[in-house]
């Protein structure tokens, strides 16, 4: 999951924000005009990442409506879009991007394993846990194997789960709850972080103890996350389109790597789902909701 700003022409890729002059508009409305750019969705599903994008551009002096413009795009393939920068030729090195292209990149080698052995942990009983990658996302791929890899040296089994739409999210839950799978690791994805609230729903339907990479999915009523904040990440990414308006160049903005990953457990839910926390696991929680 990455976000990168461009200047001058419209470069954007996952969960993405341009900014751009768009010169004979900007003319008339006299006000910068800003790209967002993300995977299918609508402003309502992106409402995390909007909250965090605003914030960084009013830290900057931008406000919507008043100061600058932003028109709303989403795309409906993620594999048009891209999650390595470096790995897919996008920027010379994160440290210097040169070219035209900076950003936020909040992929997380170490979720795959680490989500798994927290989840583990919390859940015990489950001999076999399900994984939920975008079949259409090229960096799920990577997180599968390093599941697939992480799941037999602690004594687990692994049931692959593709979805890139909601029928096919259904149908993993359907197969879940057939297979008697004990939890689900959701993967870090677009896709999904779009259907917060259904992913959240469906797992509580089916009583299912789930695992996710963000924590706005244990706000909305998850189990437990471990990775980054999209507010936090899309902050970022509004400080640095602030920084890119009032004239820096996006090459010499190193690209902003996740430092704080933190561990979020909804206790309420797991109450719900009749699970007790281990010692261990509040003592590292970052955040408890009650």
């Amino acid at each position: 999951m990455a976000s990168y700003i461009g200047r001058r022409k419209f470069l954007a890729t996952l969960g993405g924000v341009a900014a751009w002059p768009l010169a004979a508009r900007a003319q008339q409305a006299a006000v910068p005009v800003l790209g967002y750019l993300n995977l299918g969705g609508a402003p309502e599903s992106d409402a995390s990442r909007l909250t965090g994008l605003r914030r960084g551009l009013n830290q900057t002096g931008y406000v919507e409506g008043r100061n600058l413009l932003i028109e709303y795009r989403w795309a409906n393939q993620v594999d048009r879009l891209s999650a390595d920068p470096v790995q897919f030729g996008l920027v010379a090195s994160l440290n210097r991007p040169g070219g035209n292209l900076t950003g936020f990149n909040a992929y997380s080698a170490e979720f795959g394993a680490k989500g798994l052995a927290l989840l583990h942990e919390l859940v015990p009983s489950a001999a076999t846990i399900g994984f939920l990658a975008n079949s259409n996302n090229p960096i799920s791929e990577l997180t599968t194997r390093d599941v697939a890899a992480a799941a037999p040296v602690i004594g687990l089994k692994v049931q692959i789960l593709k979805a890139s739409t909601d029928r096919e999210i259904d149908a993993a839950f359907v197969s879940l709850v057939q297979a008697q799978t004990g939890a689900l690791l959701v993967g870090g994805d677009a896709f999904f972080n779009s259907r917060i609230e259904y992913i959240v729903g469906l797992a509580a339907r089916h009583a299912i103890p789930a695992m996710y990479q963000v924590p706005e999915f244990v706000v909305a009523g998850g189990l437990i996350s471990y990775g980054t904040s999209l507010i936090e990440e899309y902050r970022q990414v509004g400080l640095y389109t602030g920084r890119i308006l009032k004239g820096e160049k996006p090459g010499d903005l190193p690209v902003i790597q996740a430092t704080k990953i933190g561990l979020i457990i909804n206790f309420k839910t797991a109450k719900a789902l009749g699970l007790q926390i281990p010692d261990r696991l509040l003592a590292l929680a970052d955040e408890v909701i009650e």
